[in-house]
This record gives C-alpha cells, sequence and structure tokens, in this order.
C-alpha cells in the first residue's frame, strides 16, 4: 500500500495555486506545508495527512502521470473543469474510457499528467 506520493515542481507556489483547485473539486485540500523565505518549498494535500506532496526537491523536469480517485463522474467533470479554469492544459475531456472507467485528463503548470478517475457505474 502507498501511505504518500509526491512530484516535484518548479515553483511550489504556483503550483500550489493549480492543485488547490484541482484537488479541491476531489474534497483535498491543503494539510501541511513547508514554508521557506520565497512561499514555499513543499505542499501536502489530503484529508486527514498529506497523500500527495508536490516539492521543489524532486526534480521537476521528469513528466509524472497521478490519477485521483473521485466518488462519482459529477467529481470527474468538476475536477477537469477546476484544473482548465486554475491553468491547467487539457490532456483528454472527461469521458468513458472503458467500462466502468470514467476519467479526465489535465497537464499542470510543469507537464505533469494529472487524472481523475470515476470507477463505478
Amino acid at each position: 500500500m502507498i501511505d504518500h506520493t509526491g512530484i516535484g515542481v518548479a515553483d511550489a507556489s504556483r503550483s500550489a495555486a493549480f492543485y488547490d483547485q484541482a484537488l479541491g473539486a476531489l474534497g483535498l485540500r491543503r494539510v501541511m506545508q513547508m514554508p521557506d523565505n520565497l512561499g514555499s518549498d513543499g505542499v501536502g494535500y489530503g484529508v486527514d495527512h498529506p497523500m500527495f506532496w508536490i516539492d521543489r526537491y524532486h526534480p521537476h523536469s521528469v513528466r509524472q502521470h497521478t490519477a485521483f480517485a473521485a466518488r462519482s463522474r459529477a467529481e470527474v467533470d468538476a475536477f477537469h473543469a477546476a484544473a482548465l479554469k486554475a491553468g491547467g492544459s487539457e490532456n483528454g475531456p472527461p469521458g468513458l474510457r472503458r467500462p466502468r472507467y470514467y476519467a479526465a485528463f489535465v497537464l499542470d503548470p510543469d507537464g505533469n499528467n494529472i487524472e481523475a478517475v470515476f470507477r463505478g457505474d
């Protein structure tokens, strides 16, 4: 099992503005932040504890893929709309990819492929 994971970003403050909106649509929020003199070094998102980190400690030139579980198709749609509004780039609109796999894909400010998926009817 995975307790937490994360990706490197070039500018944690800029990326946090994107993830605040995109992950907020999935019910996740900032639960921890590591500040520095310039704003932030890293931000952890989750419900009770950080399960997804963005930080400037890890390489940010490596494009990653992370999929977040959604509780409904409407939540996938909300994630997609919020991520685009926050400055993300379209990488696959909401839709049924295969039976019981409704997903949407957006590139974050660093080009990471971020997905929301609902595995239900």
